[in-house]
């Protein structure tokens, strides 16, 4: 084999192994405040009042209760009766994560 067919060979073998390993979710845990997709970090729909009711509200309006972990925006999968009691709180949240969807196993508020 030449050195050329030989490096193209661990070229390919790379990209194929990178191509899985970014397809595959990440099992994990964070933590974060419990929001929603709409508004993220702001919440400026209910002016006045805490950000737990801009979150329900924006949630019944049809966003996603989502995860914010300093400035990246996770949309979480899951119970949603479990995420309605922790809106606008510090949570942690356990399960997989793939790209910027967050599908939770666990959720309990951080201390």
């Amino acid at each position: 084999m030449t050195v050329k067919k030989a490096l193209l060979a661990f070229v390919l073998l790379a990209a194929v192994v990178a191509l899985i390993s970014n397809a595959v979710a990440a099992t994990l845990s964070m933590t974060g405040v419990l929001t929603d997709d709409m508004c993220g970090k702001k919440h400026t729909m209910a002016p006045g009042k805490p950000d737990s009711e801009c979150i329900r509200a924006c949630v019944r309006s049809g966003a996603k209760y989502a995860l914010l972990v300093g400035e990246r925006l996770y949309a979480l999968k899951g119970d949603v009766k479990q995420f309605d009691p922790l809106a606008g709180k510090k949570v942690t949240v356990s399960g997989e994560v793939n790209g910027n969807i967050f599908t939770v196993a666990s959720i309990a508020e951080a201390k």
